[in-house]
């Protein structure tokens, strides 16, 4: 019998979720997919590179006008050099990026502090490695990070601290002093920091995506992941990207090549081209408003607590003014009984608390959203 190296790990809940919204026939707010296609030219441009034989290998580092183009959009953008040659790195996902920076550094009993509600991809991936998670609570309901309680978890053995900008799920987006915070720790301290941008377009209300590539005295101390799947609505093609000082990105690559060596071709090429226009993606902050506004403006009138979201396509609600069950058993409940899927949040916690909080994912058509708006006020 396999003895198990995650032992404590079962499916994931937005399997569970997406699963049970199937089964119950019901609109899947839970997990974070847009149910809207991706720009048609976008489309055409995979298409054409596929039926022109563009279908071998890619490069281990990624094609090389992807690459170029990420490095000009993170200078016009951001003000920082890094090189497309030996700093930039595609990859089959963020989630795979995210999997091989902890596998470049974590070794056996190392510390890696998280900030929970985490995403559910770091414990057990530093769990794999024989890390040490040492999760640090964003105080419920303003999840603002306590930076005199980072500063005291921070220990000799604290190898890599792991910040998700704009955070999922809470949709907190960080600050220009809360940037300044973390480069004063990171300069103190032996230990690196890994920024989950992900959703670094999708930010709300005028507020500024404030990029760790910005931390130029600390660029040797940091990896920044980025998704195009969330950038272009196509998370299905599983394909994100890295930037890492060159030493840094010397040791990743090392793991990266043993890995999944190479993402998919023609999508690099179809991606590439239309990199090129960035109204592509500098839309989508106003694209996703109109949706979060919509889905907050129609249920101001129910007894959902509506949490602020300033980033992210996705909003928590606190429901105890419905119903006093725990949070997974009150996500069921919506599922089955009200057509609606969310996440409980607890699933972000390693102890599993609960606030009686669910997740929310605004990423869909508005036809959609307002079919589970409909359903909701049914509560």
């Amino acid at each position: 019998m396999i003895k198990s190296k995650l032992p404590d790990v079962s499916t994931t809940i937005f399997t569970v979720m997406s699963k049970l919204a199937i089964e119950s026939n019901a609109i899947n707010l839970a997990q974070g997919f847009p149910d809207f296609d991706a720009d048609s030219k976008l489309i055409n441009q995979l298409n054409y590179y596929a039926s022109n034989h563009y279908n071998q290998y890619a490069p281990m580092f990624g094609i090389e006008k992807l690459r170029e183009l990420l490095a000009e959009k993170y200078n016009n953008l951001y003000s920082c050099d890094y090189n497309y040659l030996d700093e930039i790195n595609i990859t089959s996902g963020a989630s795979q990026a995210i999997f091989n920076v902890i596998s470049t550094l974590i070794h056996p009993n190392d510390e890696v502090i998280i900030f929970e509600p985490a995403y559910d991809l770091y414990q057990p991936t530093v769990e794999l490695f024989g890390g040490k998670i040492v999760p640090i609570e964003l105080k419920y309901p303003d999840y603002k990070i306590d930076f005199d309680e980072l500063k005291q978890k921070i220990t000799s053995k604290t190898k890599l601290i792991i910040v998700n900008n704009p955070n999922n799920p809470t949709g907190r987006v960080l600050t220009e002093n809360d940037l300044k915070s973390f480069e004063k720790l990171i300069k103190a301290n032996n230990c690196y920091l890994l920024a989950d941008e992900v959703y670094e377009h999708i930010t709300f209300d005028n507020k500024k995506h404030q990029s760790f590539t910005q931390l130029t005295t600390i660029k040797d101390k940091v990896f920044v992941v980025g998704s195009f799947g969330k950038l272009f609505h196509i998370t299905g093609w599983k394909i994100g990207y890295i930037l890492a000082e060159k030493e840094l990105m010397k040791e990743f690559r090392k793991c990266h090549q043993f890995n999944t060596f190479s993402t998919h071709t023609p999508s690099q090429y179809a991606i590439a081209d239309y990199l090129e226009n960035p109204e592509n993606y500098l839309h989508l902050s106003n694209f996703f408003q109109h949706k979060r506004d919509l889905f907050v403006d129609n249920l101001s009138s129910t007894k959902f607590n509506l949490l602020p979201c300033e980033g992210t396509y996705f909003i928590n609600a606190n429901y105890s003014n419905i119903s006093n069950l725990p949070d997974n058993e009150f996500a069921k409940l919506l599922t089955e009984q009200y057509k609606v899927a969310t996440i409980p949040v607890s699933a972000f916690y390693k102890d599993k608390t609960d606030y009686k909080v669910v997740r929310f994912c605004f990423a869909k058509k508005d036809e959609t959203l307002i079919k589970a708006i409909e359903n909701l006020t049914k509560l």
